[in-house]
């Protein structure tokens, strides 16, 4: 049986994750081509992603440190660390600033008491539990979207099902996730938070 994850360590695992599927994505003069390919989160291509990676990175850290957020991260504007970075860039930077994020996860004083996800008021540990699932989610996009596998861990794959669980129906009213695809109840526990978020495990370019 698969050991129990503790938070922060799901975490760091989550930034890993995204961090490996980050280092599929070119920085040469594939990259163009490969930021506008598809990706199995509905109509987010490679870019659109990234972006959201960006952003998921910064609300993260603001929600465990307890730090307002400054930016409108709903504009559709890139998050402020990448600001006149070209998108052939952006991965790597991502992938660090993912890492900052779990670094001021490990506090076990952040996942204590309530914070802000952006401007919405919720308790620390459901933020930090959201967040992690985002991250691992998101990760998997684009390694699909690159045309990469990712390996993810089966301990934080019962962490990212457990997370999608408690919230699929409010994703699902908030357009945060597709329609469930029907995944076999025995398959891998993150395959079966896929279904659950509106992915197709098997989905390829």
């Amino acid at each position: 049986m698969t050991q129990p994850l503790l938070p922060a360590a799901a975490v760091r695992s989550a930034a890993r994750v995204a961090a490996a599927a980050l280092a599929a994505v070119p920085g040469d003069d594939r990259a163009a081509a490969v930021l506008g390919s598809p990706t199995p989160c509905r109509d987010w291509d490679v870019r659109g992603v990234l972006e959201h990676l960006a952003w998921a990175a910064v609300l993260a850290q603001r929600a465990a440190t307890r730090v307002p957020l400054e930016h409108d991260w709903s504009t559709g504007d890139p998050a402020p660390f990448l600001a006149d970075v070209p998108a052939d860039r952006w991965a790597p930077l991502i992938a660090e600033e993912l890492d900052v994020a779990a670094d001021a996860w490990a506090d076990v004083a952040a996942w204590d008491g309530d914070t802000l996800l952006g401007t919405a008021p919720m308790p620390a540990a459901a933020a930090g539990t959201l967040l992690l699932a985002d991250v691992a989610l998101h990760g998997w996009d684009v390694a699909r979207g690159v045309g990469v596998d990712l390996a993810v861990p089966a301990d934080l794959g019962e962490v990212v099902l457990a997370a999608v669980t408690g919230s699929a129906p409010m994703g699902r009213d908030g357009g945060w996730y597709g329609p469930e695809v029907p995944v076999p109840a025995d398959a891998p526990a993150f395959d079966r938070a896929l279904g659950l978020a509106g992915r197709d495990p098997g989905w390829r370019p």
